[in-house]
C-alpha cells in the first residue's frame, strides 16, 4: 500500500492535483493539507508545529511515495509584485520567503523522512520561471522571483542529501505554467493564447510530468510540458 500528500489542497491547483491523483486510483490513500482546514488536515506553512502534526497523520498510514508542495504567494490583499526597486518593502519581502521558500523546506525537513528508503518515490514543490536566474530578461517582482530562486536552491540541496537516504528519491521543483487562480488572475491579461491552464488541465499535466521524472532528474526544475528550466 502507498499513499499520496498534497499540501495546499485548498487552493485551485492543490485541489485539482487531489481530484486527479483520486480519479487515477494509483494511491490507496491521498492526503490532503491545508491552512484552511481543520483538524488532522490541518497544515500553516508558517506553523511548524502544525507541519509535525500533519507529517505525524501521514506516518499513521501507507507510506507516501508522492508528496506535493502546491502553495504560493505572489499578492494579497495590499501588496502585489514589485515593479521597482523602490516597492521594497521588507517585511513583504520576508513574507515571500516565509511562505515560497522557508515553508517548503521545513515541509521537507518532516515529511522525507516518511518516504520508503527503497524504490522511487518523489517529493516535488510548485515553483516559477520566474525564479530562474538565466531566465530573468524583465527585472521587477523582486520578491517572489527572488523568494522562487531561493526555493529552486533549497531543492537542490534536499535532493543531494535526500540521494545518501534513498538513491532513488527524487525532489524536484514544478512549474505549471500560468493556470486560472487567484494567483495569477491580475495578470493574465498578458497571457498567449493557449497558455492559460484551468486547474484540472494544469493538473494532469504536472502529473503526467512527474510520471517521466527519471532518478537522475532529482534536483532539477521541469515546466508543465516536460522541459528543463536552467537555474
Amino acid at each position: 500500500m502507498s499513499s499520496a500528500v498534497v499540501i495546499g489542497a485548498s487552493g485551485g491547483i492543490g485541489a485539482a492535483l487531489v481530484r486527479a491523483l483520486e480519479d487515477e486510483g494509483t494511491f490507496d490513500v491521498v492526503h490532503g493539507f491545508a491552512r484552511a482546514f481543520e483538524g488532522a488536515y490541518h497544515l500553516d506553512l508558517e506553523d511548524e508545529a502544525s507541519i509535525a502534526a500533519a507529517a505525524a497523520t501521514v506516518a499513521k498510514g501507507p507510506a507516501p511515495t508522492l508528496i506535493l508542495v502546491a502553495t504560493g504567494l505572489l499578492h494579497d490583499d495590499t501588496h502585489g509584485p514589485e515593479k521597482a526597486l523602490g516597492d521594497l518593502d521588507p517585511a513583504w519581502l520576508a513574507r515571500n520567503f516565509a511562505i515560497n521558500a522557508i515553508g517548503p523546506a521545513i515541509v521537507a525537513k518532516h515529511f522525507l523522512p516518511l518516504l520508503p528508503q527503497g524504490g522511487r518515490a518523489l517529493f516535488g514543490v510548485l515553483s516559477a520561471r520566474v525564479g530562474s536566474i538565466t531566465d530573468n530578461r524583465l527585472g521587477g517582482w523582486y520578491g517572489y522571483r527572488a523568494s522562487k530562486a531561493a526555493l529552486n536552491m533549497l531543492v537542490r540541496t534536499i535532493a543531494i542529501e535526500e540521494k545518501r537516504r534513498n538513491p532513488r528519491a527524487i525532489v524536484v521543483a514544478l512549474h505549471p505554467g500560468t493556470v486560472d487562480t487567484a494567483l495569477s488572475k491580475p495578470f493574465q491579461g498578458n497571457v498567449a493564447a493557449g497558455h492559460l491552464f484551468d486547474t484540472d488541465r494544469a493538473a494532469v499535466q504536472l502529473l503526467d510530468v512527474i510520471d517521466g521524472i527519471k532518478v537522475p532528474d532529482t534536483g532539477k526544475h521541469f515546466a508543465w510540458d516536460g522541459a528543463e528550466i536552467a537555474p
